[in-house]
């Protein structure tokens, strides 16, 4: 295969991860990791530095849409990034030592874990009664829908950062947004409308991959020959996602991006088990 029929191929998948980040919420990694690694035979360790980047390029692109229409909540994300930050860095540094036929076996089972999040029924009402930390730190907000503007109220903070502290040291040490785990600690812990923790989980994975892409980048981890088309794509697709979000039902997107992942979860599970990494 030709260096120019590489780059075209993963510029496209590139493209296709934005797009399903940007509409899912979780991120480009899940589909960046397994298209250089089951595809191209790349080592893991470089697919997750590409896909680290491919997560801030996805959350860039998404995130400036989203805050424009309203619809993040970017004090929540601030405050939330505290805990995800931390955790990325340690997971990154996990990740250095970690064998990686075991970091397969763990990027399999998260994928697994993400389609069972992302097909369950997702909280789409706004709480009206929220906790007193929440008022305190100002973290309850407001955002628009057809019908006018809808205000919710969180409870449950100090669960929801302890998932975030978790969600950042998945997202070290394997290189994808986790943006299940943090879909997770605002959907459900959090009890935050469904736009709302799926815009503003786009808007924190660009700040937690870039804290420890840094880690991969010291370790020299990074190819750029990997890197910049898989950054244009992700880039590409997170535009075209950020502007289709609004007008599409992402039900059916959903169940056929989980009916995918399963099977590279799957197969990247085995490859791990097989020592194929």
């Amino acid at each position: 295969m030709t260096i120019l029929t590489f780059s075209i191929i993963l510029l496209l998948g590139a493209f296709l991860a934005g797009l399903v980040g940007s509409l899912t919420g979780l991120g480009g990694g899940v589909v960046v990791i397994p298209l250089l690694t089951l595809v191209f035979h790349v080592d893991i360790r470089y697919a997750i530095g590409a896909a680290l980047l491919a997560s801030i390029a996805n959350s860039s692109g998404a995130a400036s849409a989203y805050v424009k229409e309203g619809i993040t909540n970017i004090r929540l994300g601030m405050f939330l990034e505290i805990a995800t930050t931390v955790g990325a860095v340690m997971g990154a540094v996990i990740a250095v030592y970690t064998p990686t036929n075991t970091i397969a076996i763990l990027f399999g089972s998260i994928l697994l874990f993400s389609a069972a999040m992302t097909i369950r029924k997702k909280n789409q009402d706004a709480l009206q009664h929220g906790s007193l930390l929440a008022a305190k730190l100002k973290l309850n907000g407001s955002y628009p829908t057809a019908e006018g503007i809808v205000k919710y109220e969180l409870r449950n903070v100090g669960a929801g950062f302890s998932i975030m502290t978790l969600a950042g040291v998945i997202s070290g040490l394997l290189g994808i947004g986790s943006g299940a785990l943090k879909v997770l600690a605002m959907d459900t812990a959090m009890h935050i409308p469904f736009k709302v923790s799926t815009t503003t989980s786009n808007f924190m994975i660009g700040v937690t991959a870039a804290a420890s892409a840094v880690v991969y980048l010291q370790r020299g981890y990074m190819d750029p020959a990997i890197a910049f088309p898989v950054v244009l794509g992700v880039l590409g697709g997170a535009f075209l996602g950020s502007r289709l979000l609004s007008r599409i039902n992402p039900t059916v997107l959903r169940y056929l991006f989980c009916v995918a992942i399963v099977f590279v979860a799957i197969e990247m599970i085995y490859n791990g088990f097989q020592h194929k990494f």
